[in-house]
């Protein structure tokens, strides 16, 4: 009845209206049932707006466009977002930049002090007037101007005196291994400074500034409230315990010398080039200190400007051009590889090409190897890239006489064994043939003859103790020392290892006898091999074993092509006599200076130890306390021109880059200070930039 009502009044039907707009409408709706009057069902009944509300609900639905997101800004793309980053990241960086510089200028202003000059000192008298004695009535250095300047100096000048020669790798390994205040210590040298001496190279070509390598040994020298003392030690009076010392004035040339006392007396005094009874080593050059570097530099400059003046014929430039380098060891090959890149990478961009086309480097060697105490496939790589890069090697040649401008050599066919006389002109040559003894250490070869058979350094035991000092209180370290070996007596126990390895016609090596031993005989195949074994026992004896052929029948007497024990026990004792038992490297120094600072420091402590119980100290503390030095060869390394070799226990690798940065990071980290490495960095950077650095003042 409401439906045809509805229909009446012209409103849209209700009866076949679908219940899903008012479920959808359900709470804002306003419905209620009711009951019809006649039938008695139930009625729904809706108020009609809320009909109207929904349609027009429906028809905004549908009117109304799609939104879309928001348009973002230029930063918000990758091109911004990068920009943005770089900007925030530059801002971060000037910010750090300002606080480090703000923070140098602070401390900085701190280091500008007031004059400070005390107006009383406390200096012993016997510092400013020594008493005379010893053997030829000198000063005698017993007490030092600044014994009062701090308490602890004071404190040490009670203490044992330990006196230390020389200023390299070993004294500088036992000097930072010092306890400080265990010793009165001393240091004597005519160099004021430490030089880092495996850079040297790089140093003389303008690679690094000379500065560089030098670290001040006063500093060194303070850090254990020690004295130093620009002389030379002349002489060592060991029965007096003194050590006679000159210093000669630059003023006028003389020459005064005094006495210093010592408890302990440390000898590291280094050793000179070897000569090999060669004349005329005044004109060449050698490199063993700074100086040496600077000369070099200066030769190098005045060279290249000489061969661009008008007045220079080709003939004489060719001449100025030509670096020879005497001696294929790893100074040599990295000087001549130094002086390449030189002339390769910073000669074309500031001097005339024709420069570049008439430079010669060339490297005289006496072996059939350079590098040839390296492993064999290294110094097979360091001669293909030399002649890869047109270094002329020289190899079976052996220099007879030096000129003012040309080297006179004999070089030998390895095929004919013919020797034919040559000439090689040059500007610069360079002497890297080898070391000999220091004039000290002949001194103390000469006052112990008796004990000392080594013709080229001091013999020490495995204490680093001076073989036939008496008072076993002398040690010698370094480059002018070597730990005696015995290779002749330890003859039998070579052949039998060689034995044990090889299996030669005993099944069963554990029977062998000392006399059976000494009844055999080796062929010369088995002695080459039993010798490469040696070798790599003590590395410093391959150098020796190179020329095993040329050598080999003048021990075979009866030409049988083999060797009794006798004979190779000659043939071990000859060797043990011409070599050192260490190789003479920073390495070696380092390592022997390293091991008596520990041993001294230990040796001072258990003396305290002994002195507060009231016992007497012993003799041997050495002998009962501290183990024996051992050298650990850690390995070689050598720069042969923008790229590396390394000859590592056990392995050995060759690289290019990437070799070579990882030499300079082993050099890096080697280094003594925190100046040092700075200063390194900054010069392989000055470097990078702007090319090496060969002005010289003159």
């Amino acid at each position: 009845m409401l439906v045809r009502l509805a229909a009446v009044r012209g409103l849209p039907r209700m009866s076949r209206l679908s219940p899903k707009p008012f479920t959808k409408l359900h709470r804002p709706c306003t419905m209620f049932h009711r009951e019809a009057l006649i039938t008695g069902r139930p009625v729904l009944k809706c108020h009609f707006s809320v009909l109207r509300v929904v349609k027009q609900e429906k028809k905004t639905e549908q009117v109304l466009p799609a939104t879309t997101p928001p348009a973002g800004g230029f930063f918000s793309s990758g091109l911004g977002r990068l920009i943005k980053y770089s900007i925030v990241g530059a801002g971060v960086l000037a910010i750090v930049c300002a606080g480090a510089l703000t923070t140098f200028f602070i401390y900085d202003s701190t280091t500008y002090r007031e004059s400070d000059v005390p107006e009383t000192l406390e200096v012993p008298v016997g510092a400013l007037h020594p008493t005379l004695g010893g053997p030829e009535n000198l000063p005698i250095y017993n007490e030092k101007l600044d014994s009062y300047d701090s308490e602890l100096r004071e404190i040490t000048s009670y203490k044992p005196k330990l006196v230390v020669l020389g200023s390299g790798w070993a004294s500088v390994g036992l000097l930072k291994n010092l306890k400080n205040g265990d010793y009165d210590v001393t240091v004597i040298s005519p160099q004021n400074y430490f030089l880092f001496t495996p850079l040297l190279p790089s140093a003389a070509t303008g690679t690094l500034s000379v500065k560089s390598l030098m670290a001040s040994i006063r500093k060194i020298v303070t850090s254990v409230s020690g004295h130093y003392l620009e002389a030379r030690a002349e002489k060592i009076e060991f029965k007096d315990k003194l050590v006679k010392v000159s210093q000669v004035l630059p003023q006028n040339g003389e020459s005064r010398s005094f006495y210093v006392p010592y408890d302990k007396l440390v000898i590291a005094v280094g050793s000179t080039a070897n000569t090999h009874g060669v004349e005329g080593l005044e004109y060449c050059d050698r490199l063993k200190s700074a100086e040496d570097a600077l000369d070099i530099k200066k030769k190098i400059k005045l060279n290249l400007e000489l061969a661009c003046l008008p007045t220079t014929s080709e003939e004489e430039r060719k001449r100025l051009l030509s670096f020879v380098v005497c001696g294929g060891g790893p100074t040599g090959v990295e000087f001549a590889a130094e002086v390449f890149d030189l002339l390769n990478e910073d000669l074309p961009k500031l001097y005339p090409q024709i420069l570049r086309q008439q430079v010669s480097v060339h490297i005289i060697q006496s072996r059939s190897h350079i590098l040839n105490t390296y492993d064999e496939k290294i110094s097979e790589y360091a001669m293909e890239r030399f002649k890869k890069e047109s270094i002329d090697l020289l190899i079976n040649s052996r220099v007879e006489r030096i000129l003012p401008t040309k080297v006179i050599f004999k070089q030998v066919d390895p095929k004919t064994g013919e020797s034919e006389l040559k000439e090689l002109p040059f500007g610069c040559c360079l002497w890297s043939t080898g070391v000999a003894q220091n004039p000290l250490a002949k001194h103390v070869v000469q006052s112990f003859q008796e004990h000392q058979r080594n013709r080229r350094a001091i013999e020490t035991d495995s204490q680093l103790r001076i073989i036939g000092n008496p008072d076993k209180d002398v040690y010698a370290i370094g480059d002018c020392s070597t730990v005696r070996s015995d290779l002749a007596a330890n003859t039998v126990q070579y052949m039998k290892n060689f034995i044990t390895q090889r299996d030669i016609g005993h099944p069963n090596t554990s029977i062998i006898t000392d006399d059976d031993i000494r009844n055999m005989t080796l062929t010369y195949d088995e002695i080459r091999e039993l010798c490469r074994q040696v070798g790599k026992l003590h590395p410093q004896t391959r150098e020796s074993f190179v020329d095993l052929e040329d050598f080999l029948p003048k021990y075979d007497l009866e030409k049988k092509g083999s060797l009794n024990y006798d004979q190779l026990t000659l043939l071990l004792k000859n060797t043990e006599a011409k070599v050192t038992s260490l190789p003479a490297t920073a390495q070696r120094a380092h390592q022997q200076g390293t091991y008596l600072g520990k041993k001294l420091t230990k040796i001072a402590r258990y003396t305290n130890d002994y002195l507060r119980a009231g016992q007497p100290v012993p003799a041997d503390l050495d002998d009962n306390y501290c183990k024996p030095f051992k050298y650990v060869h850690l390995g070689s390394l050598a720069y042969i021109g923008n790229s590396a070799v390394f000859d590592l226990p056990g392995y050995s690798f060759v690289g290019g880059l990437i070799a070579m940065y990882l030499w300079r990071g082993v050099y890096f980290a080697q280094t003594v200070s925190l100046r040092t490495r700075v200063l390194l960095f900054m010069d392989w950077l000055k470097r990078g930039l702007f090319g090496r650095d060969i002005m010289t003042t003159s």
